[in-house]
C-alpha cells in the first residue's frame, strides 16, 4: 500500500478507480485518501518529462487551436464577475505592474492579461501548443516542466498556478522550486479543485476534477500546510470560489461521460454528439441561463464547501 506523498504516513486507503474520461488515454488509477492529512492521490500515474509532454500536447484539444483562437482574457469586476465566480482564477489576484511567473499557462490567455496590466510575464507549459502564442506574442515561456534552474533566483514578486499543481508529480518539491524563483516577500497564488467539498460528495466518481490521470493530487487546506511547509512557505486558505460555469459543465458531463479508452465529445470538442446527447446539451443550457448554477455555487461557496479552492503561499 502507498504511503501519503505529502504526510509520508501508511494510513492510506483506496477510494475508488478512475479512468480518463475526457480524451481516452488507456488505464486505470487507484484514488488513494490519505486518513492523517485529508490528501488525495492517484496511485500507479507514474509519467516521465516525454510522457508528461505527450499527455498534453497530443491529448489535449488545444493541439487543435490555433493563433487566430487567441482571446487575453479581460478585467472584470462589480456584481457580475462576483455572481459568476471570475475571482476563481489564480489570475485575478496578481497586482498590475509586477514580475509574474505563470505555471502551466495553457494557451496564454492570462499571459495576454498580465502584459496588459503592464506587467513582466514569464510562462512554463508543458502543452507545445504554446510555442505558436508565445513566439506571436513575445513572451517568455519554457516548454516543458518547471524546473526553478530555468529561471534566476528572487526574481519574481508572483508565482500563479491557476488549477496546475494537481497536475504536479512532486508538489512539495515544486513548491520548494517556487520558493526559490520568488523575492523574499514575494507570494504563490494556487487555485485548484476540492475535493473535500459538495462536488465531489454528491457526483462521486463522475466529478469532472477527478480528470484521471492529468489530476494526480487533492489537497485538503492540512495537506496543503505541510507541503508549504516542507517547502519553507507560509500557507494562508483563501477560501473556495467556484466558477459558475464549473457546473454547467458538471451537467454537460454527467450527459456526455464516455467508457473507457473513449474521448468526450465535449471535452475533445469533436461534436459529435448522439440525439439524446444534444437534449441534453440544451437543457443545460436553458438550466445555465436560468443562473441557478449561479446561486448554487455562491451558495456552496459561501459555507467553504465549493469545487475549487485557492491558496497564498508566501516566501518570508
Amino acid at each position: 500500500m502507498a504511503s501519503c506523498p505529502i504526510c509520508g504516513r501508511p494510513n492510506v486507503d483506496k477510494v475508488f478507480q478512475l479512468f480518463d474520461d475526457r480524451f481516452g488515454f488507456a488505464g486505470r488509477f487507484w484514488l488513494m485518501h490519505c486518513h492523517d492529512c485529508d490528501h488525495q492521490f492517484l496511485d500507479g500515474a507514474h509519467f516521465s518529462d516525454a510522457e508528461i509532454r505527450s499527455l498534453y500536447s497530443d491529448y489535449y484539444p488545444r493541439r487543435n487551436m490555433g493563433p487566430e483562437d487567441y482571446r487575453p482574457h479581460e478585467e472584470r469586476s462589480g456584481f457580475g464577475a462576483w455572481f459568476d465566480g471570475a475571482k476563481a482564477s489564480a489570475f485575478r489576484w496578481v497586482a498590475p505592474h509586477v514580475r509574474v511567473l505563470d505555471i502551466g499557462c495553457g494557451f496564454g490567455e492570462a499571459l495576454g492579461y498580465h502584459a496588459n496590466r503592464g506587467c513582466e510575464v514569464w510562462g512554463v507549459e508543458a502543452d507545445e501548443s504554446i510555442r505558436r502564442i508565445a513566439e506571436l506574442h513575445g513572451f517568455k515561456v519554457r516548454v516543458g516542466v518547471f524546473d526553478p534552474e530555468d529561471f534566476p533566483p528572487d526574481h519574481f514578486d508572483v508565482v500563479t498556478m491557476d488549477q496546475v499543481i494537481e497536475h504536479m508529480r512532486d508538489p512539495a518539491t515544486t513548491l520548494a522550486g517556487i520558493r526559490t524563483v520568488l523575492k523574499p516577500g514575494g507570494v504563490a497564488i494556487l487555485s485548484t479543485p476540492n475535493a473535500g467539498g459538495w462536488g465531489a460528495r454528491l457526483f462521486g466518481r463522475r466529478w469532472i476534477n477527478w480528470h484521471a490521470p492529468y489530476h494526480l493530487h487533492f489537497f485538503s487546506r492540512r495537506s496543503m500546510g505541510i507541503a508549504a511547509e516542507q517547502a519553507g512557505l507560509q500557507s494562508r486558505p483563501l477560501g473556495t470560489i467556484t466558477q459558475s460555469e464549473w457546473l454547467n459543465y458538471q451537467w454537460i458531463h454527467l450527459a456526455t461521460r464516455p467508457g473507457p479508452q473513449q474521448a468526450s465529445p465535449f471535452w475533445s470538442g469533436t461534436g459529435e454528439y448522439t440525439p439524446s446527447e444534444r437534449i441534453a446539451l440544451k437543457a443545460a443550457s436553458l438550466l445555465h441561463r436560468s443562473r441557478i448554477n449561479h446561486l448554487a455555487t455562491r451558495a456552496f461557496d459561501a459555507i467553504g464547501a465549493g469545487d475549487s479552492q485557492l491558496f497564498e503561499l508566501r516566501k518570508a
